[in-house]
């Protein structure tokens, strides 16, 4: 069965990778990434195939995807912030190049495509837990792109009869991701500015929420989508119902390292929303023994994976 992960070699990718190739019935995986915010360090000794290159060349999309069996397609500009300074690029990545993934799956007759979006879609929508049935009202260029790569999934389904399972992922966190960067994701922020004695830069008062949610547990979902070739008609929460604030979240780490961190607030970001918790009801549905990893353990993970491969962080 060959397998094509687009975005293979980025944090959520490169992990999603590594547990493919565990699995016996997957004799092919095909990675397809233009290395601008993933690594050929997150993929050096993993039994992949890399193509390189961007999701908006059809012809290397025609490539990778000759044969395959499923396309988990996890290829964006990530980032809210970064959408906000450069909107145009977000949008031609995550919607132009989603569309782009989903001709080339109608050309080929893939039989399944997993697509991720994101719980930043719900933006303003102030309903906890944020049900998928709730109405998306997205509040950055990014969560607007990651909606259009959703609903082209969906709407792909219905014209053309394709096999596809949209996730709406929450605060994914774990080992690989990177910290060094002005759009680091929160978790490997506190972390790395934990291990190198600099203070934890909070935008807000520190009692926004989220769903935090190991990269571990998204791994085993796709994996186990694809595997089954499970589909949804529509998008489907990828998280546990968790809702942790961003105070709790220092305390953990605190717990995590056994001394206490020093903490900065500043103003909130634009585009933030101030709560995210997932209703995991449709998840739970589709994979019945899927079981969430614990907060502090994978806290204990990442700081682990950190300590050894992030140079600022030892």
């Amino acid at each position: 069965m060959k397998i094509v992960v687009t975005g293979g070699a980025g944090f959520i990718g490169s992990n999603v990778v590594r547990a493919l190739a565990a699995v016996p019935e997957v004799d092919e995986i095909v990675i397809l990434d233009d290395l601008s915010t993933g690594s050929l360090d997150n993929i050096r000794e993993l039994p992949a195939r890399l193509l390189t290159g961007t999701i908006l060349d059809g012809a290397l999309l025609d490539e990778a995807f000759a044969g395959a069996a499923s396309v988990v397609h996890l290829a964006a500009i990530p980032s809210v912030p970064r959408s906000i300074h450069d909107p145009y690029r977000s949008h031609q990545a995550n919607a132009t190049g989603t569309l782009l993934v989903l001709e080339a799956v109608r050309r080929h007759g893939v039989p399944q495509v997993v697509l991720a979006s994101s719980s930043s879609v719900y933006g303003g929508n102030l309903a906890l837990p944020k049900r998928e049935t709730l109405r998306a009202m997205p509040l950055s260029p990014y969560a607007v792109s990651k909606l259009a790569t959703e609903a082209y999934a969906i709407a792909y389904a219905s014209c053309f009869g394709l096999s596809v399972l949209p996730f709406r992922f929450f605060n994914v966190f774990g080992p690989g991701q990177a910290a060094n960067h002005a759009y680091a994701a929160v978790v490997p922020a506190f972390v790395s500015a934990a291990l190198d004695g600099r203070p934890l830069r909070v935008f807000g008062d520190g009692r926004q929420t989220r769903d935090f949610t190991f990269v571990g547990s998204v791994a085993s979902v796709i994996v186990d989508a694809v595997r089954r070739r499970v589909s949804a008609p529509d998008a489907v929460n990828l998280a546990f119902g968790t809702r942790t604030s961003l105070g709790v979240l220092v305390g953990e780490l605190e717990a995590v390292l056994g001394r206490r961190l020093e903490v900065t607030y500043e103003a909130a970001r634009p585009g933030d929303a101030r709560d995210s918790q997932a209703d995991c009801t449709v998840l739970r549905s589709l994979f019945p023994g899927v079981r969430p990893y614990p907060l502090r353990a994978g806290l204990e993970v990442t700081v682990a994976w950190m300590s050894d491969h992030v140079p600022a962080a030892r």
